[in-house]
């Protein structure tokens, strides 16, 4: 099943784009989602990714449908069909 990623401010503009769309199966999780993402969009793996590129860096919010992964089951959360997911860098104001 196709997930759209959304991305945000500095993460599109290094793609190229705002809609990315992978591939993910029944069962898969966000992890795996962002997995497929970074798979086909290298240049956002330093940007999103801690120093050890296991886990997200904690100033990045994946959101699944709206919500916060963080307030469900982190990059363990279950995917749906028809589920869109969004990437946000930190945003600071002025």
């Amino acid at each position: 099943m196709p997930i759209e990623w959304k991305l945000f401010a500095d993460l599109a503009e290094r793609t190229g784009d705002k809609h990315v769309t992978v591939d993910a199966a029944a069962g898969d999780t966000v992890g795996d989602a962002l997995d497929a993402l970074l798979a086909e969009h290298a240049e956002l793996e330093g940007r999103v990714l801690d120093e050890e590129g296991d886990d997200l860096r904690s100033q990045i919010n994946v959101l699944r449908n709206g919500t916060n992964v963080r307030e469900e089951e982190g990059l363990e959360t279950e995917l749906e069909e028809g589920d869109e997911l969004a990437l946000f860098p930190p945003v600071s104001g002025g």
